[in-house]
């Protein structure tokens, strides 16, 4: 397994590539949550969020169907069997 480096907001983070070609398995379902995760991370939807909290603001509407999108497709690929290896691809996730 490789290990990248992901630097966010100047905090470090380790995070786990898998090579499942050399392992001889596929991806797992932990995998497919980092996943969707990682895409609500980007999309800004916790940002929001804590806004919302601090200010009373609400949060975008497009931003809340947005995270429930992704859960949706993180749900789906999680029942699939195997889960294609390609599950970061973006043709499985919505459009942010």
């Amino acid at each position: 397994m490789r290990m990248f480096k992901v630097i966010e907001g100047g905090r470090g983070q380790a995070v786990q590539m898998d090579d499942w070609s050399e392992e001889g398995h596929g991806p797992s379902k932990g995998d497919v949550r980092r996943e969707a995760a990682r895409r609500i991370s980007e999309s800004g939807y916790h940002l929001s969020r804590i806004r919302e909290f601090a200010t009373g603001v609400p949060m975008l509407a497009s931003l809340k169907y947005l995270s429930l999108q992704i859960d949706f497709a993180a749900e789906t690929l999680l029942r699939l069997d195997p889960i294609p290896e390609d599950f970061r691809s973006d043709g499985y996730w919505p459009a942010g």
